[in-house]
């Protein structure tokens, strides 16, 4: 099962209005992606803050355990460009594959 992880920084004076943004988007991915689980991370720093979202998807019911495809990072990534002007700098999306999970 494949995940996503994108990290990106945030100015402290920006941090309310992105932080808005990245509920706006991930609401909408929430209603076009179904199935996808979606978090939100911060790391505070000295005036930025690093923001990590997540994205998985649990295996459908019909055995399907892929997690998330390259449509749906697609869909993610077209979202994301509602975040310019919000971010500070760009977003680096990392793909891991889930080998073990407790």
């Amino acid at each position: 099962m494949r995940e996503l992880f994108v990290w990106y920084r945030v100015d402290d004076r920006c941090a309310d209005a992105a932080r808005a943004a990245v509920a706006a988007m991930q609401r909408a991915l929430a209603s076009s992606c179904p199935g996808l689980r979606m978090r939100l991370l911060v790391r505070q720093g000295a005036g930025v803050q690093t923001w990590m979202e997540s994205y998985a998807r649990a295996p459908s019911p019909h055995g399907d355990s892929r997690g998330v495809d390259a449509e749906t990072e697609a869909a993610i990534a077209a979202a994301a460009l509602s975040l310019e002007g919000v971010i500070d700098g760009e977003r680096h999306v990392e793909a891991f594959d889930v080998v073990a999970s407790l």
